[in-house]
């Protein structure tokens, strides 16, 4: 076989199978056969499709790569050949379905979902769920303990070669694809697109990084968003330190099933409230708890005369209870302190990846009420040459507090012309 790449050869058979007549593929040292994966296809609208797959890469109880891929179908079970392409990674206490397609989520929520949005506007859509999805509650987390962001980063790269491989066999080319990083998963991305950047230019993977609403590092003089990811990176650490390898999700889990199956009854969460609206109180007014930003936010808020959240302004309380009652039942502890620590400014725990090395065009899409301007300065820390910056607003500078949430850019009515256009208007170029 003559393969097209050297790295389509490594990722369909493994490096043994390569013929004299290619170099041989160093790294990464597991490799998947994408020709015989063995898909799950689900029609979501149309002839839009989603695929999915879990690969054994490993003898840990979680050494696997679940793999998503939303796409235009030319005939069945055929997706149609595009030429342009997105990976798309989730942020906290979520997957690929419930950030990107949550109609695909359990439960199942209204919110119609980015990848098939931009699948039927034929981008080929890629997600990779990160290990600590794997396991529900009560399954096997001994491994937790090694999900940082070395792991995270070499599953990404064995990731990319399959998806540029299985492009490759369908008709898309096999070249570089963009990352598209929501949350944390930007902070990802900004880190992959660094280290990718370090490898002889044949092996890299990454064409461009879309970063939403989150930042790859803070500003010298931003102190108490410094100190709040300090105290995070403490925290895990002195976690992990103890034992604890994993963090349950049960507090999102609880206020989002609270919230669907008894509104208004009292929260035993929040007490001075009921179920509905102590779900309201921690997405819409998320910086008493998280201060990411100062005004973060995970969705807008409407407001009552007391100024208590009552409702969201562009998401359906069903969306909104979905998005946290169908949360992951772990995370890991170790990627919490490394992401933390990065952000701390701490010594990179795993991997050398400063921001100055990227020099793939970069897209910061953020949200005015989330991580917002505060996402600006690490796009001033690439070596980029073509960089973007689009900030989604509803309202004049001033009024973050009840501007667009960071999870607005996923699941607000809205979030077509917020952010999915500029996204899509980015892609077709990158």
């Amino acid at each position: 076989m003559k393969p097209i790449f050297p790295f389509v050869c490594a990722a369909l058979l493994g490096a043994a199978a390569c013929t004299d007549d290619v170099a041989p593929v160093s790294a990464p040292t597991t490799t998947v056969d994408a020709a015989t994966l063995a898909w799950h296809r689900t029609r979501v609208a149309g002839d839009v499709y989603h695929y999915e797959v879990t690969v054994p890469i490993g003898s840990a109880p979680n050494a696997a790569l679940r793999l998503h891929r939303v796409v235009r179908e030319r005939a069945p079970g055929v997706p149609r050949p595009s030429a342009h392409a997105a990976v798309l990674l989730h942020g906290d206490f979520s997957d690929f379905a419930t950030n990107f397609l949550p109609t695909a989520g359990d439960p199942a929520s209204p919110a119609p979902g980015m990848a098939p949005w931009l699948a039927a506007r034929d981008v080929d859509v890629w997600g990779v769920d990160r290990r600590w999805t794997l396991p529900g509650a009560g399954d096997d987390t001994s491994d937790f303990g090694g999900m940082g962001v070395a792991q995270e980063l070499d599953d990404l790269r064995v990731a990319l070669g399959v998806v540029r491989a299985v492009r490759a066999l369908d008709g898309s080319g096999g070249s570089k694809v963009p990352l598209v990083g929501f949350s944390h998963g930007a902070q990802l991305a900004y880190l992959a697109a660094s280290v990718d950047a370090a490898r002889p230019a044949a092996l890299r993977h990454v064409s461009a990084i879309a970063a939403l609403d989150f930042y790859g590092a803070l500003p010298p003089d931003d102190v108490d968003t410094r100190a709040f990811a300090c105290e995070n990176a403490a925290f895990a650490s002195q976690a992990l330190a103890d034992g604890f390898i994993e963090s349950p999700d049960d507090f999102f889990i609880d206020l989002g099933t609270l919230a669907r199956t008894a509104p208004a009854e009292p929260s035993p969460i929040f007490p001075r409230f009921t179920n509905r609206i102590a779900l309201a109180r921690m997405l819409g007014q998320t910086y008493r708890f998280a201060p990411y930003a100062p005004r973060y936010h995970l969705l807008t808020p409407t407001l009552d005369d007391d100024g208590v959240p009552t409702g969201y302004a562009a998401v359906s309380d069903d969306a909104a209870s979905a998005w946290l009652a169908g949360a992951t039942a772990f995370q890991s502890m170790r990627e919490s302190a490394d992401l933390e620590g990065l952000i701390c400014g701490q010594d990179p725990p795993a991997s050398d990846a400063p921001l100055a090395r990227i020099r793939v065009p970069v897209l910061y899409l953020g949200a005015a009420g989330g991580a917002g301007e505060l996402g600006v300065y690490s796009t001033t820390q690439v070596s980029s040459t073509d960089v973007t910056v689009h900030i989604a607003r509803r309202l004049e500078p001033g009024d973050e507090a009840l501007d667009v949430g960071h999870g607005d850019l996923l699941f607000a009515s809205d979030a077509p012309t917020l952010a999915w256009q500029p996204l899509v208007n980015w892609l077709a170029v990158h």
